[in-house]
């Protein structure tokens, strides 16, 4: 994932995290008519309408970072991007880690309890 350098850390992805994922998908699909393709159990890619994945639904378990939607935006860097939420008053919610073909990974939430994702190459 490229940064758009005219407009950097642009919105790269969207997750909904609910403890139940099968309404959720029934919910977002009849609502926004996007196509779902259900990965497994805990997640689905939900996509525009050329059914290119632009966000996901997930099953939210006690282990779970976060429920709700958390957007998140491209950075050049998550490590470097967590560490100055960090120093701005936010707190980690889930640690950096790769995704398969996507990159890397992170969650925070922001003074306010706003749940923010990050994704970088």
């Amino acid at each position: 994932m490229q940064e758009d350098s005219t407009f950097p850390h642009t919105v790269a992805w969207f997750d909904v995290s609910t403890p139940d994922a099968p309404r959720a998908r029934r919910f977002y699909q009849e609502m926004f008519g996007w196509p779902v393709n259900v990965l497994d159990d805990t997640y689905s890619l939900v996509g525009d309408a050329d059914g290119r994945p632009t966000g996901g639904i997930g099953q939210a378990g006690p282990g779970s970072p976060y429920t709700g939607i958390a957007v998140y935006f491209r950075v050049a860097d998550v490590e470097t991007a967590l560490a100055r939420a960090e120093e701005l008053g936010g707190a980690r919610r889930l640690e950096p880690r790769a995704l398969p073909g996507m990159g890397r990974m992170a969650v925070f939430t922001d003074p306010d309890g706003n749940v923010v994702g990050l994704l970088s190459d």
